[in-house]
């Protein structure tokens, strides 16, 4: 289907055209604001009314950071956008129609002239015996909330416990997955909890314990081996256990056990083992290379120059690297800082092919990296350079608050920041369901 007036292949000159942008994650959101104010009919499909800024969970865990102020609604900052709620189920390239699921069950389509697919990423499970039943994940701000209230809990229960088993499990904290959502995860909650103790009389020191279990070789090996190594020794100095090169076996209510033959008592176990493909991309139906849907350099997909895909869903080549003997250029790595960027060039190339401006390749040298560890501590490689400590919290919490999308969401995350004390101001949230808090988890592998 096509707008009046439109062409054969849906563009228009000057026209409008229908743009549907499914998902409202870093790329999403950014594309579909962009293309709002170059004054296209958007539609933005999106499961929640709002843009989760992912890289402030760990804060929201530890309550450094108000959960509210983690997340950018959708209605209000993305200007005249449709906003529709609902799951994409599919879409059907040849009519042009997307099928989606509303909030309330109801199922519908969304014709579009243009298609943007942003849908991000889901957790990767693995086939580990009880991982989808007892794991929480670290996606969302309701697993934030669940975690913090649940690690609360479980020190303030373990306190007035007194069988040692029971006892040593409650306080036994497991992290899996040694990238930086896991790195800072454990970095920031191994200190609060650590904190916490003075308020805990009967809890000693060495009863409570972190690990961080990861198959890899080293802790966020892309910030380079020296800021892996501080990294490591940071966790250790805070009383990390961390165990590479190892991987967790099996996972009960009350125990967990590990490749390397450990078994230990625990009741709380936190999947940050990295993500997949949205299973939509994988029901298209076209070309993928590691779960991504295989793009060109303007970002449209081979043979149908109406659908365009950015961030975790996109498997964009990387012109800023050499291509390899058979002539292949190295992917860009799905991060958030790619896909805010390859969301302005999606939205420029759609206006163009609606007859607005001129496409161009998406080309974006890498700015580096930056990990909050709490307190003082952060990591960061900007332009190549690599810092730690206050320095590189000082560069790490100015990106954050530069990326962020609107002014009052920098204030808000400014000020929880400098309102933010040593403790928690709220011991216990009790407010989220544990079967809201796995969901994220236990339905990730299903389409």
């Amino acid at each position: 289907m096509s707008a009046a007036g439109s062409t054969q292949d849906g563009s228009t000159a000057g026209g409008t055209g229908r743009v549907v942008v499914i998902g409202s994650g870093f790329g999403g959101y950014f594309a579909a604001r962009r293309l709002r104010r170059q004054g296209l009919d958007v539609t933005v499909l999106s499961a929640t009314d709002g843009m989760v800024y992912a890289p402030l969970l760990p804060d929201v865990a530890v309550g450094a950071v108000d959960p509210r102020s983690a997340v950018v609604p959708l209605t209000g900052t993305l200007g005249r956008a449709r906003i529709v709620r609902g799951r994409a189920d599919g879409v059907d390239l040849d009519a042009r129609q997307v099928h989606y699921t509303g909030a309330d069950g109801s199922t519908a389509d969304l014709p579009y002239d243009r298609l943007l697919l942003a849908p991000g990423s889901v957790t990767r499970l693995l086939d580990i015996p009880g991982l989808a039943d007892h794991a929480i994940g670290l996606k969302t701000v309701t697993e934030a909330l669940y975690l913090r209230d649940h690690v609360l809990g479980r020190i303030e229960a373990a306190s007035a416990m007194d069988d040692p088993d029971r006892r040593r499990a409650a306080l036994t904290f497991v992290v899996v997955g040694a990238g930086y959502a896991g790195t800072e995860l454990v970095a920031q909650m191994a200190r609060m909890t650590g904190q916490l103790l003075p308020l805990h009389p009967r809890i000693r020191p060495g009863e409570l314990r972190w690990f961080l279990v990861d198959v890899a070789p080293a802790v966020m090996p892309e910030l380079g081996s020296r800021l892996g190594e501080d990294a490591l020794q940071l966790l250790r100095r805070r009383g990390v256990d961390v165990r590479l090169k190892t991987s967790v076996q099996r996972v009960t209510a009350d125990r967990v056990t590990l490749t390397d033959g450990t078994e230990l008592d625990c009741t709380t176990v936190v999947w940050c083992a990295g993500v997949t493909g949205n299973p939509l991309v994988s029901s298209l139906g076209l070309p993928t290379s590691k779960g991504r849907l295989v793009v060109g350099a303007d970002l449209t997909v081979p043979g149908h120059p109406e659908l365009f895909a950015i961030g975790d869903a996109a498997a964009v080549p990387d012109l800023t690297k050499d291509p390899d003997r058979d002539g292949h250029r190295p992917l860009c790595p799905p991060t958030a800082q790619h896909a805010m960027r390859q969301a302005t060039a999606a939205a420029r190339n759609i206006a163009a092919s609606l007859g607005r401006g001129r496409a161009r390749p998406y080309h974006h040298h890498d700015l580096g990296l930056v990990v909050d560890l709490g307190g003082p501590d952060a990591a960061a490689t900007p332009l190549g350079l690599h810092l730690a400590g206050r320095t590189a919290k000082v560069v790490t919490r100015g990106y954050h608050l530069y990326a962020l999308p609107t002014v009052r969401r920098r204030a808000r995350v400014a000020a929880d920041w400098a309102l933010a004390g040593p403790l928690p101001d709220d011991v216990s949230f009790g407010a989220v369901d544990r079967d809201e808090a796995l969901i994220t988890t236990a339905e990730a592998d299903r389409p």
